[in-house]
């Protein structure tokens, strides 16, 4: 269940339409790329569970985590969006103070997760930001 209760597709729509909302576009989406244990998926499972209560706690706007599926068994995807680089600077000094997030973060070295993490920042597109499918007419 994502933060903020409900889940799936229709609380994602709505958190979109808070993205292009009048508080502000999300301009700044950080891309965490994950190479787990792949035998510590259900691990990093409980370690991202953990990031949809802290995150949103400590200002990031959480679009998700995501597990490998199919295909390569190793990488791992975390996406937190903020309206700018000193939003997201502010974010992580928060990180830094709360006890949940640092007992995470101890909890994911102890258990070895995590072996390799990157972060890209990445500007959006705004017209391309969560456009939704068209209706397919069949016959």
């Amino acid at each position: 269940m994502a933060a903020g209760g409900g889940s799936g597709m229709a609380q994602g729509w709505m958190w979109t339409q808070h993205l292009h909302g009048k508080e502000g576009t999300m301009r700044v989406t950080c891309f965490i790329r994950y190479q787990i244990d792949p035998f510590q998926k259900e691990g990093f499972l409980k370690y991202a569970e953990n990031w949809g209560r802290i995150i949103p706690r400590c200002g990031g706007n959480l679009v998700g985590y995501f597990l490998p599926h199919e295909g390569t068994s190793d990488i791992a995807w975390g996406l937190i969006a903020f309206e700018s680089l000193a939003a997201y600077e502010a974010y992580r000094a928060r990180l830094r103070s709360d006890a949940e997030a640092q007992a995470n973060f101890a909890m994911a070295e102890k258990m070895r997760l995590i072996l390799r993490e990157e972060r890209t920042f990445l500007e959006t597109v705004e017209e391309t930001f969560c456009v939704r499918a068209q209706s397919i007419r069949r016959g």
